[in-house]
């Protein structure tokens, strides 16, 4: 079943960053993180990788790991708003924009997911987009999905070592919503998940 599946790949995606969050060197948190998740990709039924091109997958492929992209952001609360992000299938996913977490020349908007079960979401794009990383942006956390780092004291962890490419980004079959433009930096962020090959 595919609902049983879906709850397996979540299951294991929380465990998977609950044992990131327990490993104080992040470095190894991320080597973990990384090994993990190609193991999941390649043998897991839910996997975002189309089912025929599993068993020879070698992926994520990944920046290396570079400790200036680990952050460590004051979060700020900001008049909240309600919007409709745009979809990778051409729809639109609410959400609540709550505050921002700004950190060393960097502010993103912190979201929540008005559907499905609610959760922190905070997408990005940058100018790597579309051009290494995948166009519609990238995510840095979803809790829905148990994509979460933590906290450091009262600061918000925002690794782009662990910046994700949405499941769309390796096959159409699945819908995600994409980085609103508020959420887009000029810089290049070279860390993070790369555009799959091909």
């Amino acid at each position: 079943m595919d609902e049983l599946d879906l709850l397996d790949w979540k299951r294991h995606v929380s465990e998977l960053y609950a044992r990131v969050r327990r490993e104080p060197e992040p470095v190894a948190a991320w080597e973990l993180w990384r090994r993990e998740r190609e193991r999941l990709f390649r043998e897991h039924p839910q996997s975002p990788v189309p089912a025929d091109e599993r068993a020879s997958y070698t992926g994520p492929h990944v920046f290396d790991y570079d400790p200036a992209w680990r952050l460590s952001a004051a979060v700020k609360s900001v008049a909240e708003q309600s919007f409709d992000l745009p979809s990778s299938d051409g729809g639109t996913m609410t959400m609540r924009r709550f505050a921002v977490a700004r950190a060393e020349g960097v502010e993103l908007e912190l979201y929540w997911l008005e559907g499905y079960g609610g959760g922190l979401y905070v997408p990005f794009a940058d100018a790597t987009s579309g051009v290494s990383s995948f166009g519609g942006g990238r995510y840095l956390l979803d809790t829905v999905k148990g994509a979460d780092l933590g906290i450091d004291g009262a600061r918000l962890v925002l690794d782009f070592n662990f910046a994700y490419n949405p499941s769309c980004a390796y096959d159409p079959r699945w819908t995600c919503p994409l980085s609103p433009l508020d959420s887009r930096l000029e810089i290049p962020v070279g860390a993070g998940e790369l555009l799959p090959p091909g």
